[in-house]
């Protein structure tokens, strides 16, 4: 009987799920770098085969460029089981600056408060607009209030 994460590894080896295959070799190699250096990269991706990560901060690229060598020499000696498959010729990486879109979420909120008013109120406008605006507001808390 096979646990979770034997059945995890033979549904990724399977060719429709090869990009589960290519996330988990991209996690593996972000996570050799510095936890600075980790948190400074937006995302990874494969072109062809070289491996791109997508930097957000200029010093997070020379941050990697100090590294990359010592990581590449590494990965030639022992490459890690998640990236056996993919044939990691080089890895490169580039800063974007375009910023990250939050998502907020939105939500609406609908109160309905019961009515208190009883529309027992004097109406004292001099201005005929108002004055009807005013008692047709009026005609309303009262029709809320008898209900």
């Amino acid at each position: 009987m096979k646990n979770a994460s034997q059945i995890i590894n033979s549904i990724q080896n399977k060719p429709q799920f090869s990009k589960l295959s290519k996330y988990s070799c991209i996690n593996k190699i972000k996570s050799i770098f510095t936890p600075a250096l980790q948190r400074m990269i937006k995302f990874g991706y494969f072109k062809g085969d070289i491996l791109f990560f997508v930097l957000n901060h200029p010093a997070a690229k020379q941050e990697f460029d100090n590294n990359i060598q010592s990581i590449k020499s590494a990965l030639n000696f022992h490459m890690p089981q998640e990236c056996e498959k993919n044939n990691i010729k080089d890895i490169k990486a580039f800063v974007t600056h375009t910023p990250l879109k939050k998502k907020t979420p939105k939500k609406t909120i609908k109160l309905v408060y019961k009515e208190r008013a009883k529309g027992n109120f004097t109406i004292d406008i001099k201005n005929e607009k108002l004055n009807t605006l005013v008692k047709s507001i009026q005609n309303i808390i009262k029709a809320k209030h008898d209900t």
